[in-house]
């Protein structure tokens, strides 16, 4: 009998075929992370972010396909950096509880929380476009352990048509491209971006509500817009080893948008701007 993983009480049993998964490719489906009704009980609080109702510091509540002149009700992506942290009733929920235990599975033991996230697409957003990037490019690369796995759950079902992730397997075993910020200066905007190059393979990655897909720090991935009449929400727990994330903290970089200029600025993409640039090819916003 093929083992599938699964959940299993408060965990969730990844299998042997998914774990080489996501080191041969640098990221993973996993179906049914949680249930309908764990869901529906974390979407309560999410709406609550998206309607303004938790207040939200600063650059931490923005869009990351415009730039921080954009006024709320024009924002295609929305962002929530740190929700934890503003509303600290959601710290140990089910989802963060159950996806440790698949970092733990798929990076090794000793991994913590570094940051959370929510991502929602606005309906009908063409330009709902999270560009190509490798998460390291926004981190310091100066750590001692990179090992990361970014669990990114759907609240809704994530279709081709509602800006589903796509991924460059495979990308996580090379040098970290260059990237740049995407409107010229992060001052202006915190999204930072790379370009396909010829020989990528592009992978859509639909999935279903509960699903989450795992990626680590290097695996080059995206998005495309928003072309339906619903949204597109998704909610992001990261882990590092806790080493590196105090080793972060120490250095003053926690993920939030209102963290110094000057720790932002030293980040990976600053160390890998001078890097070799290959032919870049046209980018789509279609998955």
């Amino acid at each position: 009998m093929v083992e599938t993983s699964h959940r299993d009480g408060e965990r969730y049993v990844v299998a042997e075929a998914d774990r080489q998964k996501f080191e041969r490719d640098g990221y993973v489906h996993l179906a049914g992370v949680l249930s309908e009704e764990e869901v529906g009980d974390l979407e309560v609080t999410y709406e609550r972010f998206l309607h303004g109702e938790i207040p939200v510091a600063g650059k931490d509540f923005c869009d990351m396909s415009g730039d921080y002149a954009r006024g709320v009700e024009q924002f295609s992506i929305i962002n929530v950096m740190l929700p934890r942290k503003y509303w600290p009733k959601w710290r140990g929920n089910v989802y963060e509880r159950r996806a440790w235990t698949i970092a733990e599975q798929l990076c090794g033991a000793g991994m913590e929380l570094d940051y959370d996230q929510l991502l929602a697409k606005r309906p009908f957003k063409d330009d709902a476009v999270f560009g190509w990037h490798q998460d390291l490019a926004y981190w310091p690369t100066e750590t001692p352990d990179t090992r990361t796995a970014t669990c990114w759950l759907a609240i809704d079902d994530s279709t081709v048509q509602n800006g589903c992730m796509r991924f460059v397997p495979g990308t996580h075993l090379v040098p970290l491209r260059p990237h740049a910020p995407l409107h010229g200066d992060r001052a202006k905007s915190h999204t930072l971006v790379t370009e396909l190059v010829k020989g990528d393979e592009v992978r859509l990655a639909p999935i279903r509500r509960g699903d989450i897909t795992v990626h680590n720090e290097r695996v080059m991935h995206g998005s495309g817009g928003n072309k339906s009449a619903g949204w597109r929400r998704a909610y992001v727990v990261a882990f590092r080893s806790r080493e590196t994330v105090a080793w972060e903290r120490a250095h003053g970089f926690t993920h939030s948008h209102n963290d110094q200029r000057e720790v932002l600025d030293q980040v990976g993409f600053a160390n890998s701007a001078g890097g070799e640039r290959n032919e870049p090819l046209e980018q789509s916003a279609e998955e």
